[in-house]
């Protein structure tokens, strides 16, 4: 068996020490791993002092920041080559973030004042590559996740990686920190028809812009930030895009007064039960973008915060879309029922041709696929048996810096001078 080791800022740490004072703890790896191992098995096997950490994306790189600047070590795997993968590889080139930065920055570290109130995709890359610099964090890169269990004998985690090349590694912690958060792979609807279309079907991952979907007729299905913003674009270049819109939407002006939508919202919350400030918010939104149910957008009977506190959907800020809808750029259609070889059929029994669709249809999780014991991660951030999750209580990346803290926290309490105790 390895020790993992690693160098925070200037000082090596001897992850030996942390494990030599805690009681049993050789007996336990033992337990854990399974004594009766060849060499060559036994060297898969790496023991961290610290916890493993899952994903290397804002939340995975808050959680190792904040028990850095503990004094405590920690891995993060990361199946791509590279940090925030979801932001390097799945996002559009025209994304900003929706919401100012300082609600977005990670612990420890705010955005440059240079930065301009909504960085974009690449400003928001490089502070993320600046934050791994600056706290020392070099993620195993290329190495994907395929199990973590829980081992109750030796009441440590056993975590099964492979690597790009197809090794095995093997790692044994007391902390297990799931950080993939909600956003880690594709949501793909089960469309009838999906495969009689003749024209390509991407998902929003794959987008990257609409220069090369010039006069074509393309419908997006899906009408939060993501589709609405990718209907702008597409405007923008010469496409004549159709949006599905299957449910009610919330859409609000991204700024109300001088305020950011966000902001204002959270300044209300603290004085005001949640309904209160839904119908202050939907008052001045319809005074300031006007009744959006008469271009198709519906709005959903419950107001947007206490829509998203209990399902998690985020209402629409608007960059634009809205005035290319209103102005017939962009056409709204209910439902679709099927796609056909060259469109699609909607619930409203409208066949229409399109050349390409679009799925703005979200992502998902992918702990499922990972983490043995049916444990589902969700609006929250301590489990048991050493078990955290980060980026999980639908609150994004304000809502995953303060879990980050409080995991943190949390692991803190147990590593007392030096090294962790049970």
């Amino acid at each position: 068996m390895r020790i993992w080791n690693g160098s925070y800022g200037s000082e090596l740490l001897d992850p030996l020490i942390h494990l030599a004072n805690e009681v049993g703890i050789e007996e336990r790896i033992d337990q854990a791993i399974n004594v009766n191992l060849s060499v060559n098995e036994a060297n898969q096997w790496i023991a961290v002092p610290g916890p493993v950490i899952v994903g290397a994306g804002p939340s995975g790189l808050a959680v190792a920041a904040c028990l850095m600047e503990k004094g405590i070590p920690s891995v993060i795997l990361e199946r791509s080559h590279f940090i925030a993968s979801l932001w390097q590889l799945k996002t559009y080139d025209r994304l900003h973030l929706h919401i100012p930065k300082h609600f977005c920055q990670l612990p420890l570290m705010p955005f440059p004042e240079s930065f301009p109130t909504y960085p974009s995709r690449a400003q928001f890359v490089r502070y993320l590559e600046a934050y791994a610099r600056r706290f020392n964090i070099r993620p195993v890169f290329n190495s994907t996740v395929v199990s973590a269990e829980f081992d109750p004998r030796s009441e440590l985690w056993r975590v099964h990686t492979v690597g790009s090349d197809g090794s095995l590694t093997k790692y044994v912690s007391r902390w297990l920190v799931g950080a993939t958060g909600v956003n880690a792979e594709e949501s793909v609807p089960g469309i009838g028809g999906m495969d009689e279309f003749k024209g390509p079907v991407i998902h929003t991952s794959s987008y990257k812009c609409g220069e090369i979907f010039q006069g074509q007729r393309v419908l997006v299905i899906g009408c939060g930030n993501s589709g609405m913003e990718v209907c702008l674009d597409l405007c923008n270049h010469n496409a004549r895009p159709s949006m599905v819109v299957r449910e009610g939407v919330h859409v609000l002006p991204r700024e109300i007064l001088g305020w950011s939508t966000f902001g204002l919202s959270s300044w209300l919350l603290k004085f005001l039960p949640v309904r209160v400030a839904d119908r202050f918010l939907l008052c001045i939104s319809r005074l300031m973008l006007g009744n959006t149910e008469l271009h198709g957008l519906k709005r959903p009977k419950l107001g947007p915060l206490e829509l998203k506190s209990l399902s998690g959907k985020t209402p629409v800020l608007d960059v634009g879309a809205l005035a290319r809808i209103k102005s017939g750029d962009i056409q709204i259609f209910p439902a679709v029922k099927r796609l056909t070889a060259h469109g699609a059929e909607f619930v409203d029994g409208r066949l229409e041709s399109f050349d390409t669709i679009i799925l703005a249809t979200g992502y998902r999780s992918n702990l499922h696929t990972w983490l043995k014991g049916g444990r589902e991660l969700s609006k929250g951030w301590k489990w048991e048996r050493g078990l955290y999750s980060a980026g999980f209580s639908m609150q994004g990346l304000m809502g995953a810096s303060v879990d980050a803290q409080k995991i943190a926290d949390d692991i803190g309490r147990c590593w007392v001078h030096g090294f962790s105790v049970l």
